[in-house]
């Protein structure tokens, strides 16, 4: 065999060991502790099945929030109609609407009635960017296409609609997700999460947002900024 011949099979036998895993995660991937679950989902590819074809998407910033007790979650203060979705079973998505604009994203995780979550932050479209694209239009590269969590929403064509739907009902459903390639841990950081006011948002106590070193999908960190009165 030739040097090329020998390049071109190493090659096809690399592209076989690092394609991603193509493998549904089971509701028991979820049904773990949220600061478990949380860096567990970086690599992993979100599917959103479109009437207008799929979108893939490698999730690479995600932020963990861990219910009644975390006082930056939204189930801190009890059980609400808003938030019904968080106190149910594990593999379920919440979906808030926030701002008066906006849609996030989010994975229940942990035991039935626990209230944690996982806020998807960011990741790269590596299926149906073209799609992607005409929902982002003020995205100025592929990169930035869901670089934050209302980008990402937006970009995947999410909103309340899709509050309780279950992310483990199989690659039809609307919404699912891969194993795709787990980051190993040396490249997994973490930190204060964005935009949390008060004591949800110390560094120190809630080091909660999780992301893969480098990357260029990931969204920057920002410090809560109490929002102005109108006057």
């Amino acid at each position: 065999m030739t040097t090329r011949a020998c390049t071109q099979v190493a090659l096809r036998s690399y592209a076989v060991i690092t394609a991603p895993d193509r493998t549904p995660l089971s509701r028991e991937f979820f049904d773990r502790p949220v600061l478990q679950v949380a860096p567990d989902l970086l690599g992993r590819i979100l599917v959103r099945n479109t009437s207008d074809g799929p979108i893939e998407l490698r999730l690479t910033e995600v932020e963990a929030y861990a219910g009644p007790d975390d006082p930056g979650s939204h189930a801190y203060r009890g059980r609400t109609p808003r938030n019904d979705v968080m106190f149910g079973p594990p593999g379920h998505v919440y979906v808030y609407f926030t701002y008066g604009m906006w849609h996030c994203m989010n994975l229940v995780c942990g035991p039935d009635g626990k209230a944690s979550a996982v806020l998807l932050r960011a990741g790269e479209i590596t299926e149906g960017a073209d799609l992607a694209r005409k929902r982002r239009l003020s995205a100025r590269n592929d990169k930035e296409l869901a670089k934050g969590p209302a980008r990402l929403a937006t970009a995947l064509g999410v909103d309340r609609a899709l509050d309780g739907s279950d992310i483990c009902a199989g690659p039809d459903a609307p919404l699912s997700i891969l194993a795709g390639t787990p980051v190993p841990p040396d490249q997994v950081r973490n930190g204060p999460r964005t935009g949390v006011a008060g004591d949800g948002g110390d560094g120190e106590a809630h080091p909660w947002r999780y992301w893969i070193a480098n990357d260029p999908t990931v969204s920057p960190y920002r410090a809560h900024t109490p929002r102005r009165r109108r006057t």
